[in-house]
């Protein structure tokens, strides 16, 4: 006769769960620097292991040289993006001398319409606005001056980002095998659709994302240029980066655009700026995101915003970028594997409850 082991009372496992959440984030805090470009590797291996199955298949290619080819039109097509990017940013930069004078102009401008609609004096409001157009036009000179740092910190990420890459599209099989080891015989079944599973989805919103960014950046150029601002391309290509960003990344996009804007002409551009990256944000979330990206996993809107605060309380910009792909890996995990359905429902949320009471239907 076998006799049941105790379930432990549910404060006791709660407890439990909590101190392994706390010292897991301790870890990846402390391991940051190792495990940041790690993950970002692992994302951009899972996108070019089909480029490099192809290579190995089609051209009978070494896995090596396989590994070696997709990294470099990895890095053509990142580059071309920077290059892009750069090459507008470069243009701003030369127009500095000029655009000291525009600030001036416009906080000028903006005290004639505050004394004129407000009845409120440009005297009292002189020394508060000068104070304002001598900090950003000093935060200007001193961007300048730690770029150099910023760029070699940034270019040394992106070589580490790379040989992780290299090496986990090298050793996948070996990567594989061992995963499969671990979880033994009788789980083969399951790890096989978790592993398809992640590199499906991820693969997909990737892919998703990117398209998204084009079309998005594509649209803003058009409509910032349509307005007529000078730097159209740069603002477009800023409002497309920054959108990959869920939540937060339309409010960076739109402080940026409407400051630049508002620093090289009038208010009327800066306010027909803001209400074109709300409008092309409100297309996009409502209709662009859903048919591009897919709606394979379906995220809990508070669990993501919250992973994206978390994020970028541990490890910043690259956490916010990183948070919704961990997620879903998560989630992936916890809907297979009993124990934790119940944390995958959390992350889910009510489309789960939706979709199985649809299914239940059915059968019926």
């Amino acid at each position: 006769m076998t006799t049941k082991k105790p379930i432990a009372p549910f404060y006791e496992r709660l407890s439990l769960i909590l101190i392994g959440i706390l010292a897991l984030g301790f870890l990846i805090i402390q391991g940051k620097k190792i495990l940041d470009p790690l993950m970002f590797g692992f994302l951009f291996a899972i996108l070019l292991i089909p480029l490099a199955g192809f290579f190995e298949r089609k051209l009978k290619l070494p896995r090596s040289a396989s590994s070696f080819l997709s990294i470099i039109l990895l890095i053509a097509f990142i580059s071309g993006i920077l290059y892009l990017v750069g090459s507008q940013i470069s243009k701003l930069m030369d127009d500095w001398p000029m655009l000291q004078k525009q600030i001036g102009q416009s906080v000028n401008n903006v005290a004639d319409w505050i004394e004129g609609t407000f009845n409120y004096n440009v005297s009292s409001q002189t020394a508060l606005l000068k104070k304002t157009e001598a900090k950003i036009v000093s935060s200007g000179t001193e961007v300048v001056g730690t770029t150099f740092g910023a760029v070699s910190s940034l270019m040394l990420f992106y070589v580490f980002i790379m040989i992780f890459t290299f090496f986990i599209l090298f050793y996948r099989k070996l990567l594989f095998g061992f995963v499969l080891q671990a979880f033994g015989k009788d789980n083969e079944p399951i790890v096989h659709d978790i592993v398809e599973n992640i590199q499906g989805i991820l693969r997909q919103y990737i892919l998703g994302l990117i398209v998204e960014m084009v079309i998005v950046a594509t649209v803003a150029c058009a409509a910032f240029w349509f307005i007529g601002i000078k730097y159209a391309v740069l603002l477009g290509i800023i409002v497309g980066l920054f959108n990959i960003i869920p939540y937060l990344g339309i409010f960076s996009a739109l402080a940026l655009s409407v400051l630049i804007t508002f620093a090289t002409g009038p208010i009327s551009n800066a306010i027909e700026v803001g209400a074109a990256v709300i409008g092309i944000h409100l297309v996009d979330a409502n209709v662009l995101l859903p048919a591009v990206v897919g709606s394979k996993v379906r995220l809990n809107a508070l669990i993501t915003f919250l992973g994206i605060i978390l994020g970028e309380m541990m490890w910043g910009l690259s956490g916010m970028f990183l948070s919704i792909p961990v997620i879903a890996i998560f989630k992936i995990i916890f809907d297979r594997i009993e124990s934790t359905k119940a944390w995958g429902y959390l992350l889910g949320g009510d489309y789960e409850y939706k979709k199985s009471a649809e299914k239940k239907m059915k059968t019926e």
